[in-house]
């Protein structure tokens, strides 16, 4: 099979609004992989979304339909085979803890630190040390994120609320208990006080 026929079977046999990646097509050359993706965008089988982000497109009445921030985000992670979380703006708005809907989108990564722009939605990824993806519970790490983004001095009580909200509807008891070892000092000890109300109610 043709390297163009093999990247174009790899593209039918997706769903529209799929990801893809040069390095998707390692196995043939980069500079003609490069020149065949780029056909594609002009023949509108891709949209390219970033530098080396191709996007299956999907259309709907209203026009083409971007994928999340976060979506994007996750795929890139994969591919890098890194670990990433939303903060700041990002996370606070995912969680609650905000209505503001952030124009920046800032993310940590274990990965290589990049900017892109997809949409007109700035993405930011910045590196960091392997300790900040310590916490593995789904819902506590991106908790862990949001107070920090929210800070110690800022935390107050309609943030203790939201947060004993998210507690209740998202207890993860498999990971907790080792999650509060690695988390800072004073977020563990606002997850305790929480953690022991909802222990009182039951």
């Amino acid at each position: 099979m043709k390297v163009v026929d093999s990247i174009k079977s790899s593209i039918n046999e997706v769903k529209d609004g799929s990801l893809f990646f040069n390095s998707d097509f390692s196995q043939f050359d980069d500079q003609y992989v490069n020149k065949v993706l780029a056909d594609l965008v002009r023949q509108k089988a891709l949209v390219r979304l970033a530098r080396g982000i191709y996007m299956k497109p999907e259309q709907t009445r209203f026009g083409l339909v971007f994928p999340s921030v976060d979506t994007i985000v996750n795929a890139i992670a994969r591919r890098d085979n890194a670990d990433v979380l939303p903060c700041g703006e990002a996370v606070l708005n995912m969680l609650g803890f905000s209505t503001q809907v952030p124009m920046n989108y800032v993310y940590v990564t274990s990965g290589t630190a990049r900017k892109i722009t997809v949409g007109g939605r700035k993405i930011t990824l910045k590196r960091v040390a392997p300790k900040n993806f310590a916490v593995k519970g789904a819902y506590t790490r991106l908790i862990v994120q949001a107070m920090k983004s929210i800070g110690q001095e800022h935390f107050g009580k309609e943030d203790a609320a939201h947060l004993l909200q998210l507690l209740r509807h998202h207890p993860e008891p498999d990971t907790i208990v080792q999650d509060l070892t690695v988390m800072p000092q004073w977020i563990k000890q606002e997850f305790v006080k929480l953690l022991k109300m909802i222990e009182y109610e039951k």
